[in-house]
């Protein structure tokens, strides 16, 4: 209450920079044919109605860095409403705050209006809970996170606008907070999440300044929305450098904050486990630009987990099928509501989980039945994760791979292979039983 109390009353303090300056195209080198179609034809058909139109944020940033960027995100001083009226293919999205989702053929463009200057709506930890207000070109610069996001570029005019030396700092490859930091990770303590994937992936040192107030800001994450920090991972996930975010997440201190972040940790820490395999595999297929299965990579993530509870069943004297799917289900609300992961997800998690105990099934029918499965592929790959660490035989992985690429009189004769095999083991094991059984009576 007091804390809400004195963001009414007091002043926000102000932020430093703030002071426009104008890049011209000779200094910044970015041309307009560089931004989307898409882009150009939203603040384009903008600028012609008289708003204010720009490429702001990570676009800008990585058309200076020689990055091609994932997507182009607009801010004007249109209101959503007014927005939603010039462009027919559009909605409006968000409750803190109303942005509008613009669709030029297969490609949607984010259009922000402008942020004001002065939040109303804090909670007692000076968490932003509302935030409706709209301003001008300058206080929407103030509210950004980082210099190297607080970029404005105007493709008719070919300038980029800078209010808090976001170039420099983009040239020194340095992540800075516009303002208090320790005041912008209470408001929204994402943000600090934010930090250690942009300067994992980018490469960038983090401003001490920028650092300090992290660690003892951390525990602020378990009181955010689940929901909301998944969308965070997946950035991290799908950022191409999961593993140099990760071990920036370490040394920014964000550590024991959220369940699943803690399961991800692991992936930065050394290459000799399950999650850094999985992490490091989806990293080479987006720099080689091939599609990538998040339900994949959240499997491994979150596979020492249900490994354990797999262990335990079997423990327990539960036959290997029946033990997985007991741990699925002992571990499926858990996993679902607690870790956060949306059901387009954990349904696949728990196919590639479930399939993990059929590949020990090589001899009859089964193999057959196993390949036939939708999920077959994935599941495959999954063991051969696994295999990597010694979970499994390499022997294992090799008769599958035969098999599946195999002719039917191929298929067959592993089927043979795998049932000989089977008896050979079965006969050494009871030998095995028998010989400890009588060394034991001997003792006796």
């Amino acid at each position: 209450m007091l804390t809400n109390w004195l963001h009414r009353v007091l002043p926000r303090k102000s932020i430093c920079g703030g002071r426009k300056r104008e890049i011209s195209l000779a200094q910044h080198n970015i041309q307009a044919d560089e931004l989307s179609f898409a882009a150009e034809k939203v603040i384009t058909r903008l600028q012609k109605e008289g708003y204010q139109a720009y490429v702001v944020g990570g676009a800008v940033r990585d058309l200076l860095l020689g990055v091609t960027p994932k997507d182009f995100d607009v801010a004007t001083n249109a209101t959503p409403e007014q927005v939603r009226k010039l462009f027919r293919r559009s909605r409006i999205i968000g409750r803190r705050f109303p942005i509008v989702h613009v669709m030029v053929g297969p490609e949607t463009i984010e259009v922000t209006t402008f942020r004001g200057g002065v939040v109303n709506s804090h909670n007692e930890l000076g968490r932003i809970m509302k935030d409706a207000s709209f301003g001008t070109l300058e206080q929407d610069a103030m509210r950004r996170d980082f210099t190297a996001n607080a970029l404005y570029y105007d493709p008719q005019r070919q300038v980029i606008l800078d209010f808090h030396h976001g170039i420099e700092d983009i040239r020194n490859r340095r992540l800075v907070m516009i303002g208090n930091p320790l005041e912008r990770y209470q408001e929204d303590p994402v943000r600090m999440l934010r930090a250690a994937r942009l300067s994992g992936k980018l490469g960038f040192s983090v401003d001490k300044h920028t650092s300090k107030p992290i660690a003892e800001c951390a525990q602020l994450l378990q009181r955010e929305p689940p929901a909301r920090l998944f969308d965070e991972v997946l950035k991290i996930l799908f950022s191409g450098n999961a593993q140099a975010c990760l071990r920036q997440m370490a040394v920014l201190g964000l550590k024991n904050t959220h369940p699943l972040l803690d399961a991800l940790m692991p992936g930065g820490e050394s290459d000799d486990n399950i999650v850094a395999l999985a992490l490091h595999n989806t990293d080479e297929r987006l720099r080689a630009d091939k599609s990538v299965s998040m339900g994949f990579v959240l499997a491994a993530v979150l596979w020492p987990h249900i490994r354990d509870a797999w262990q335990r069943e079997l423990a327990a004297g539960m036959r290997t099928n029946a033990a997985m799917n007991a741990a699925i289900a002992s571990e499926r609300q858990y996993v679902d509501k607690r870790w956060g992961v949306p059901q387009r997800y954990s349904v696949t998690m728990r196919e590639i989980w479930s399939l993990q105990p059929q590949f020990e099934n090589m001899r009859g029918a089964r193999p057959y039945r196993l390949l036939g499965q939708p999920r077959f592929r994935a599941a495959f790959d999954f063991m051969c994760l696994r295999a990597t660490l010694g979970e499994l035989p390499q022997e294992t992985v090799q008769w599958w791979q035969t098999f599946q690429h195999g002719s039917d009189a191929e298929r067959e004769q592993l089927i043979c292979v795998a049932m000989q095999m089977e008896k050979t083991s079965t006969r050494q094991k009871r030998y095995r039983n028998r010989r400890n059984k009588q060394s034991k009576q001997e003792e006796v």
